[in-house]
């Protein structure tokens, strides 16, 4: 068996695999690299020299834009749509392990939204939340309030419009995920539950969440990192202020140094930390979980 021969599909299959990886990573990794180049470095190869210089000016700001600000928004942003997306994924999938009138309908609406072009979501989100804002102007001036007529601008902003249209993109992943999880979860370990006089809601905490815990998890890094990365459903979406992304795609027009490169850098980090992080917890999860499964195996022997 060890000395047979691969045959010459696998060899070619295993070098498009290669492209494929390199077309793939080759970018992210093009600039990793370029970021740690010299003082005098510019924006493609050859590099001169290397050092940490562009990262220590993008540490003193980039220009008139506060990347740092925009940086925190997108954090916040990702943290919110993160965890709304785990709560309704898991009452979405909870709700559909029963049948309801329009459980149907309500199901391909969600995903709908997976299908239709991310520009068009921010479009008519954002042009919802402009005649949104023209009727409470109008409203305004015909009840005479000074107070909003004078102040108000939009009621289009981060934790609005933006959410909404992050969710419109992290919701259908997380609802696909606990579908996915609840087809396959055996209900004889609730029931057993229910056997030994557990309410409804000690057999969900101390049964049904720990068992889908890892799955959560990675309910979470779906939306954490599809809002933080997110920039098509943010262009028309996000308000007055913007996002990381679309501060980064605004410096691409003006900043002409790998200093952007160092901006790019430091977000793919931050995204890589972030599923690192997921990573391990599973890992710690299931290792717990092994755990307490051999304590009860030497408990009943």
């Amino acid at each position: 068996m060890h000395g047979e021969r691969r045959p010459r599909s696998f060899y070619v299959l295993a070098a498009f695999f290669a492209l494929f990886v390199m077309f793939l990573y080759g970018p992210t990794l093009t600039i990793l690299i370029l970021s740690f180049q010299g003082p005098e470095g510019g924006l493609t190869f050859p590099m001169n020299g290397v050092s940490t210089f562009w990262f220590g000016k993008l540490m003193e700001g980039v220009g008139v834009v506060d990347i740092w600000a925009a940086f925190r928004r997108s954090l916040k942003l990702a943290a919110v749509v993160m965890v709304v997306t785990v709560v309704f994924s898991v009452a979405a999938g909870l709700a559909y392990r029963r049948r309801f009138l329009g459980a149907s309908m309500l199901f391909y609406i969600v995903v709908a939204s997976l299908i239709v072009p991310s520009i068009v979501v921010s479009l008519g989100i954002g042009l919802g939340f402009r005649l949104l804002d023209e009727q409470v102007v109008a409203i305004a001036e015909t009840q005479a309030w000074t107070g909003i007529t004078e102040t108000y601008t939009t009621s289009a902003g981060l934790f609005t419009s933006a959410l909404g249209a992050h969710l419109t993109w992290t919701l259908p992943f997380g609802l696909l995920i606990m579908f996915a999880v609840f087809n396959r979860f055996d209900k004889a370990y609730e029931e057993a539950a229910r056997d030994l006089g557990a309410s409804n809601w000690q057999t969900f905490q101390y049964v049904v969440l720990p068992i889908i815990a890892p799955s959560l998890i990675g309910v979470a890094l779906f939306g954490f990192t599809l809002s933080y990365d997110e920039l098509a459903r943010s262009t028309q979406a996000a308000g007055d202020l913007n996002t990381l992304p679309l501060e980064l795609q605004g410096l691409t027009t003006t900043v002409t140094t790998p200093e952007i490169y160092a901006l790019g850098t430091l977000t793919t980090g931050v995204s890589f930390a972030v599923i690192c992080f997921s990573l391990a917890v599973v890992l710690l999860l299931r290792r717990r979980r092994a755990a307490h499964g051999t304590d009860a195996g030497k408990g009943m022997v």
